[in-house]
């Protein structure tokens, strides 16, 4: 398989997505699509799972859609003509929020570059990342991490 970091990235004005809005990529339209096609793809195991595997399974494809989607918003966004490579502009977290329920909100969380371990339950990150895991540790009732 072919390494996705070594492809040619294409400039705005160049590609074949010019003038889509990104966010449009994080709409539940999109979202569901997403999850469809996987749910297409993997329609063989789906069928044989029970109703509780099912619901599991829409849920894990659902998180890794929202991954997907997330990682293309944010490097459509941050493409303009005059704008530096991601890497020379530091990090990126995107924090989406989604009804889950009644009452209840999912928070997914989309880091660029990854965060990095550096020990048990201890990451290092850029500025905007380790505010990003400081809010949902808030959010969550947890310390702030040190």
């Amino acid at each position: 398989m072919a390494d996705p970091a070594a492809a040619p990235r294409r400039r705005p004005g160049t590609g074949s997505v010019d003038g889509v809005d990104p966010e449009l990529l994080l709409t539940d339209t999109a979202l569901d699509a997403a999850v469809g096609a996987l749910a297409r793809r993997n329609h063989h195991h789906f069928d044989a799972m029970s109703d509780a595997e099912r619901s599991q399974a829409v849920d894990t494809w659902r998180e890794l859609a929202l991954d997907v989607l997330v990682a293309v918003r944010s490097t459509l966004a941050s493409e303009t003509p005059d704008a530096p490579p991601a890497t020379a502009t530091g990090g990126r977290a995107v924090l989406v929020f989604e009804d889950a329920g009644e009452e209840d909100v999912s928070i997914h969380a989309a880091f660029h570059p990854e965060l990095e371990e550096i020990g048990p339950e201890e990451v290092a990150g850029t500025p905007a990342q380790l505010v990003a895991l400081s809010l949902i540790e808030q959010l969550h009732g947890e310390p702030p991490a040190e």
